[in-house]
């Protein structure tokens, strides 16, 4: 079965302003951060089980990644 990694809208949103606020101050940090986030979280797609089981919901069986000081789940 092939999953997907996907970004709810507001997540989305969320992590547009993000490497708007980055780039605001230093282009090539935003480009590089966007590199790291989707190399990272396209490891998922083969690997789901790398990520990080979520510490404050352990039950749901959801994943985080992290990247530089930024948490996806």
């Amino acid at each position: 079965m092939r999953r997907k990694v996907r970004f709810t809208p507001p997540a989305r949103a969320q992590f547009l302003s993000t490497l708007a606020y980055i780039r605001a101050d230093r282009p090539s940090a935003a480009r590089g951060f966007k590199e790291r986030a989707n190399h990272d979280l396209s490891r998922l797609i083969e690997f789901p089980g790398s990520g990080r089981v979520i510490p404050e919901f352990p039950a749901l069986g959801f994943r985080e990644v992290l990247v530089d000081s930024y948490r996806f789940f």
